[in-house]
């Protein structure tokens, strides 16, 4: 038996630490398992990874106990973290906890028997037969099964319009899967929002489904978790952790709704779901399905270019028509009407047609609150965070100006701070100025309103959606919660209450994101028998991500922006790394940020290296922040010199420096 264990530990050391074996442990210690270990003064746990007959180090600790009967990890799992670890510049043990349920992350005992309630609910439905496929997904459906039965890996981006019935090629996949005793992976964006996606899987597959998302107790999340390692659910439904779902014999993993920024993860380690279900994919040599109607320009790229297939659903179900798309140019508004209005005299007269007939309409805006912000006419002064560089928001339920990124709350002001003038005014828009004004023009329509703030309390998320499902309500106004995933017949009209909400970020990805929005909030419309009408209010009519969402046009909206990438040197054609160097003294992370970009670019003159810049948010939490931007090909090239470079690196007290490894936004 060798002497000493190799165990990665969760902190952020890019090392392995060799500990010695005692003779009393030696027959049961086994690669995969938790281990107790002494580390500095305390005793933490650690992930033996490897043995070895020698050590690094002369002073060798003892383990202090194997806290596993069985190994908690599979060789697979041990490969898919390491690749992390050299993928998205984290430790070992980071990687690893990462793949682990929360409830067992101290080192606690693995818990007891099930609670009811997290996939008992599989209970309350019939399960259903098999739906007949169109002749697209049948053919789709082909490609998928072939390297099922060959256990092949491929991935498949399954371009499909709104309600052209992906989720239906999905559900038969897995089928098929099933019955050549293999499992699946199906991941959305967040499973909370998506109950109808959860209902279709339970009533067709009943309790072989667990499912694991962000609302479920650490002690639920571990009792799935352990379900699905002693094989009792061979699907698993899941936000983007259930991609390190422990299963033995994988054979498809689907990714719906491909492009959302909400399969990375925005702390330690900040991996992206999609790659890591790619490399999961082929460790199990099976097919990934990656599923959505607007697809990320990287993936679009990759089929383009036959890293991946391009599989397409050209045709809703029952050959519907795609909504038509309105465009109202706002500024002609301002022009006619003398002043800034909320609502289009359009988009009135089409809510008040909707109703009339006794159907539905949703509202969509991308922002909360009430006002966006609050600034001083005489003196030009706007309301800002105290500890970000952002500006308050006023919520009228609350009474209160609140800051979106920290959380920050502050009474209302009547008399402008700087100036002490009485000039104070409440601009921009919200939802909840959305919803207030809509309940004044339509007085008699039952409303409601969907966005992070009506949605905190457990329950509150299925409570509007059942109510706007059964009827009860006409018009639903909301945020990004309301734009995708969602199927109600009875929604004929969608008004974009301000499509350039998304567009005026200061972020290489801005176009992107409103197209992606657009189409994907238009989707919701005439998915039933009655046609549906989409109307956009913009003050950027003749952008092209919004004609190109206009006509649901994306490979005209992909010539027009991969241009620009290729101009500009973004994504797809490079990958990113960003460094943030913060701190509480703006000169101080300034000056760190240039000396570590200076070193960056010592260490490797080839190196393309952007900044320091601040970031958009220059200051948040109270911490001043600096951005670095390294461009390369290799993303694993980019993290080894990194590894170098700030492994030599002196930081002064109190500054930090965070890596993120392709991120989403800057």
């Amino acid at each position: 038996m060798p002497k000493f264990a190799q165990v990665a530990i969760a902190l952020p050391m890019d090392r392995i630490f060799h500990y010695r074996i005692p003779e009393n442990i030696s027959s049961e210690i086994a690669i995969g398992q938790r281990v107790f270990v002494p580390f500095t003064n305390r005793r933490v746990v650690g992930y033996v990874v490897g043995f070895s007959e020698e050590a690094e180090v002369k002073e060798v600790k003892d383990i202090e106990g194997i806290i596993d009967k069985d190994p908690l990890l599979t060789e697979e799992m041990l490969k898919l973290t390491k690749w992390i670890k050299d993928t998205y510049f984290c430790s070992w043990g980071e990687a690893i906890e990462a793949a682990i349920p929360s409830g067992i992350k101290k080192g606690k005992k693995e818990l007891g028997t099930r609670i009811k309630g997290v996939a008992a609910q599989a209970e309350d439905f019939l399960i259903t037969g098999k739906h007949k496929p169109t002749e697209e997904q049948s053919k789709a459906l082909k490609s998928v099964i072939d390297t099922i039965d060959k256990k092949e890996y491929v991935t498949f981006l399954l371009h499909g319009i709104t309600s052209s019935g992906k989720t239906e090629v999905y559900l038969q996949a897995i089928d098929h899967a099933l019955n050549k005793d293999r499992q699946a992976i199906m991941l959305v964006p967040e499973i909370s929002l998506t109950p109808q996606t959860v209902e279709r899987f339970v009533s067709r597959f009943g309790d072989k489904v667990a499912v694991i998302h962000s609302k479920l107790t650490p002690a639920k999340k571990f009792l799935e978790w352990k379900r699905i390692k002693d094989g009792k659910a061979s699907i698993v439904v899941g936000a983007r952790s259930a991609i390190f779902s422990p299963m033995n014999n994988l054979g498809v993993i689907i990714i719906d709704e491909e492009h959302e920024t909400t399969y990375k993860q925005d702390d330690v380690p900040r991996y992206h779901a999609r790659d890591v279900a790619e490399e999961r994919a082929k460790l199990n040599n099976c097919p990934l399905i990656l599923g959505t109607a607007t697809p990320s320009l990287e993936s679009f790229y990759k089929a383009k270019h036959g890293e991946y297939k391009l599989v397409r659903l050209t045709k809703r179900i029952d050959d519907r028509l795609l909504p038509k798309v309105k465009i109202v140019d706002m500024r002609m508004e301002l022009a006619t009407r003398k002043k800034i209005a909320i609502f289009s005299k359009v988009l009135l007269d089409a809510i008040e047609n909707t109703l009339k007939k006794g159907k539905q309409a949703i509202i969509f805006l991308n922002r909360r609150g009430f006002s966006t912000f609050i600034s001083c006419k005489s003196c030009g002064l706007v309301l800002k965070c105290k500890r970000c560089d952002t500006v308050l928001v006023y919520h009228f339920e609350e009474k209160k100006l609140i800051c979106h990124y920290c959380g920050y709350t502050q009474e209302p002001q009547d008399i402008c701070p700087k100036c002490k003038s009485g000039y104070i005014k409440y601009l921009g828009l919200g939802t909840e100025r959305v919803e207030s004004e809509i309940s004044r023009q339509f007085a008699q329509a039952h409303i409601s309103r969907m966005d992070s703030d009506t949605t905190t309390k457990a329950g509150s998320h299925d409570r509007i959606l059942g109510e706007f499902k059964s009827g009860q309500t006409s018009l639903l106004v909301g945020t990004q919660m309301i734009a995708k995933g969602l199927d109600f017949p009875e929604v004929t009209l969608v008004g974009v209450v301000s499509a350039d909400v998304t567009l005026n970020i200061p972020d290489f990805r801005s176009s992107e994101r409103t197209f992606n929005l657009l189409t994907q909030v238009a989707g919701r419309a005439g998915r039933g028998e009655h046609a549906g009408e989409v109307i956009v209010q913009t003050y950027a009519p003749g952008h092209y991500s919004i004609l190109t969402a206009a006509k649901h046009d994306y490979e005209k909206f992909y010539e027009e922006e991969i241009k620009s990438r290729k101009e500009l040197l973004f994504p797809p054609f490079v990958n990113l790394v960003k460094i943030t160097v913060r701190a509480r003294n703006d000169e101080l992370t300034l000056k760190t940020a240039q000396n570590l970009a200076d070193l960056i670019r010592g260490e490797d003159k080839e190196a393309k290296v952007a900044g320091p810049a601040p970031a958009p948010i220059s200051r948040m939490r109270g911490y001043f922040r600096y951005n670095i931007l390294l461009k390369g090909k290799d993303r694993t090239a980019m993290c080894a010199l990194l590894r170098k470079v700030l492994g030599s690196f002196r930081k002064p007290h109190g500054v930090l420096i965070a890596v993120d490894v392709d991120p989403i936004s800057m």
